[in-house]
């Protein structure tokens, strides 16, 4: 029970949502609820900067957090954007090193914050949950794997579809031959953070996938076809 009200499915399944918690039991989850903090921060809000000391991890319920690193010169590059469902921070838990980028609030946001004593605590009662953190951690380094690669590897026009794919993947939960026109609420800005690339040509590589049917533009929201990205960036690779 958290502030008196049992722990009921509903809540099983808010904190199933989490990649690092989607196996656990109930009772567990129930524990990890007990112990954790529900925090809110405004837009613009740094949450941590790098550098920082770092002893508490984030699972964000609600808004958009950028993660990114700067240069001495001042250029960023973004590391990752962190939608409702995801968690973040979670080195911290582990190694008692500074942080290694940087998080800001995208737009107002709620989540969960869990501390690194209680994170001991309770992997001390249930060992379970290390197990499914680090499950979690090694599918986080197989894509970043993958995101050294496009950035490194493909053209730009690649690079934006893949992108998409990978947010669509986690905004969705679908797969590479889904046919159905997705949106995501996303703009050329939050592309070119995360692509390392200028604004304008990352416009030209979203032109270039309107033209094959890949993505439809309207505003900050784009609308995807899974299937057509998957096929652009095949054909991009040979």
């Amino acid at each position: 029970m958290q502030g008196g009200k049992p722990f009921s499915r509903s809540n099983a399944a808010h904190w199933r949502s989490f990649p690092p918690f989607e196996t656990l039991e109930e009772d567990t989850l129930a524990a990890i609820s007990a112990l954790s903090q529900t925090r809110v921060w405004q837009a613009g809000a740094v949450l941590f900067q790098k550098g920082d000391p770092g002893d508490w991890m984030v699972a964000l319920t609600d808004g958009r957090v950028r993660v990114d690193i700067s240069s001495p010169g001042g250029r960023s590059l973004t590391l990752r954007i962190i939608e409702p469902g995801e968690c973040f921070g979670e080195m911290s838990l582990f190694d008692g090193s500074p942080r290694s980028a940087t998080a800001t609030a995208m737009t107002p946001i709620t989540a969960h914050v869990l501390s690194k004593p209680d994170y001991r605590r309770l992997t001390g009662a249930h060992p379970e949950i290390l197990d499914g953190m680090v499950r979690w951690l090694a599918r986080r380094l197989r894509e970043t794997t993958d995101q050294l690669a496009a950035v490194a590897l493909l053209p730009l026009e690649a690079r934006t579809a893949w992108y998409l794919l990978r947010a669509l993947k986690a905004l969705h939960g679908i797969d590479e031959t889904c046919d159905v026109a997705l949106d995501l609420s996303i703009n050329q800005s939050e592309i070119a953070l995360m692509l390392g690339a200028s604004r304008p040509k990352v416009n030209q590589a979203l032109l270039q996938l309107t033209h094959c049917g890949a993505v439809e533009r309207g505003g900050n929201r784009l609308i995807c076809r899974a299937d057509r990205l998957a096929e652009r960036i095949e054909a991009l690779s040979r």
